[in-house]
């Protein structure tokens, strides 16, 4: 028996969602990479609120908007179709505008707690790999199985690095390696939901190794 619901959690850029993401199609599962949802909020917030820097009124948004994650309905490059209010807004949640706010909207208490109360929901469908920094503590406490991916500051921000280098893009490692170490503390001291591994959650160390190693290394844990 394949387990129903599966937590991934790590740090930015452990491979949690490359991992995920293969780890559902070898099983056929729903791949849940629960970040859209946050970018659903921001980019809500824009759209009616104009900002995101009233945390009181971005989080009163999050309690009031209906989010809803499926299976993606069209071939045209998306892991997923991300409805807000019945709208689907796969690609809007995209744009630069929401990766410039994203961050510090998932920071907020109110917008954190009324996500995951909503990722709850799409859980109990089941038959779902569902990734994030909280899955397995706090958003699926009763995961059948739990897996946290970690890997050094140093190495993450290695691959970083080489994905932007790999796409012609301008990048420096130094840059990378301390917006990695700060998003670690941000995700790791936030008052709500910080990055940690559940109590029975098993860590997969990812240094050195590559996503073809690590998802061999997943694999025999279904067993």
């Amino acid at each position: 028996m394949l387990p129903t619901k599966i937590a991934i959690d790590g740090p930015a850029a452990s491979g949690k969602s490359t991992l995920a993401e293969k780890l559902a199609e070898y099983i056929n599962y729903m791949y849940f990479d629960t970040g859209v949802m946050y970018r659903a909020v921001t980019w809500a917030a824009l759209q009616r609120l104009g900002a995101v820097d009233d945390e009181a009124a971005v989080s009163e948004l999050a309690e009031k908007v209906q989010i809803d994650v499926r299976p993606p309905s069209e071939k045209d490059g998306r892991k997923n179709d991300v409805f807000l209010d019945g709208m689907d807004v796969s690609w809007e949640i995209r744009t630069p505008e929401v990766n410039q706010d994203v961050s510090e909207v998932s920071t907020y208490q109110g917008v954190r707690r009324a996500m995951t109360e909503q990722q709850r929901r799409i859980g109990e469908r089941g038959s779902m790999v569902m990734v994030g920094r909280d899955i397995g503590t706090v958003v699926l406490p009763d995961a059948d199985l739990k897996i946290y991916l970690d890997a050094s500051a140093e190495e993450r921000a290695k691959r970083r690095y080489q994905e932007l280098v790999g796409r012609d893009m301008k990048a420096s490692y130094e840059e990378i390696l301390l917006s990695v170490v700060r998003r670690d503390n941000i995700d790791s001291t936030r008052a709500i939901a910080p990055l940690r591994p559940a109590d029975d959650a098993i860590i997969v160390d990812t240094d050195g190794k590559s996503i073809e190693d690590v998802f061999e290394e997943v694999k025999m844990l279904l067993k």
